[in-house]
């Protein structure tokens, strides 16, 4: 009897550690929708506007998130050395949850590549670093110039 007891007992804390677990990161949740932060750069229109239309590498993420904010410099880097070739865009889907519907995101970052005329070629999930981002590209039709080496002191 003292046996079924303490099972119990286990099964019913394991569902409250449950429970005040999912709790607790809807609370975190609802708590970093509401953070309002500054756009990152890479969000920022440009005032030139290609003549013809771009492929399009479309970044879904958040500002606060550990993996998006490693692929910040990486995409703002893109943004500058791809211009004419590439269009780069970030979309923080913590501030726009609307956008992650749109893209039918399931985990952040995601990123989306389309061809000129707006058609999905590929989808990744997770941090893309620049080097497999520019080798998609390639297997996709689409070459790239190499990165900006980094200015030493």
């Amino acid at each position: 009897m003292e046996n079924n007891t303490s099972k119990s007992a286990i099964g019913t804390a394991m569902k409250a550690a449950i429970i005040a677990a999912l709790l607790l990161a809807v609370g975190v949740t609802v708590y970093m929708k509401g953070q309002k932060t500054a756009p990152p750069a890479i969000e920022k229109v440009s005032a030139t506007v290609p003549s013809a239309p771009l492929p399009k590498l479309v970044d879904l993420g958040a500002t606060k998130c550990i993996p998006c904010k490693m692929m910040a410099p990486i995409l703002e880097e893109m943004k500058l050395t791809c211009a004419g070739k590439l269009e780069v865009v970030f979309i923080d889907v913590w501030e726009k949850p609307e956008e992650a519907d749109k893209y039918n995101i399931n985990l952040i970052p995601t990123q989306v590549f389309f061809d000129a005329a707006g058609k999905e070629l590929f989808r990744h999930e997770g941090f893309f670093a620049r080097e497999d981002i520019v080798a998609k590209w390639k297997e996709l039709g689409v070459e790239l110039p190499a990165p900006t080496p980094a200015k030493g002191p």
